[in-house]
């Protein structure tokens, strides 16, 4: 994959998040962002690169969420 497109997709990634600005839900994040599956964990790797996310989980039931959130 190409690193223009990494970041660009960064960039969206990154305006989903600035836009909501709160922490949203993994599964969420992705149906946004309309990436696949690979060009959704090389952003969020370039996003995390550059230290500007936060990652939590918390428990629902069951089961673990993800959240990713913008570092302040």
């Amino acid at each position: 994959m190409e690193s223009n497109l990494i970041g660009k997709n960064a960039g969206t990634i990154w305006n989903i998040l600035h836009e909501s600005n709160e922490k949203v839900e993994v599964a969420r994040l992705k149906k946004e962002s309309h990436l696949t599956d690979d060009e959704f964990w090389a952003a969020i790797g370039w996003l995390s690169r550059e230290s500007k996310l936060v990652y939590a989980t918390e428990k629902k039931g069951r089961k673990n969420i993800g959240y990713y959130a913008l570092t302040e």
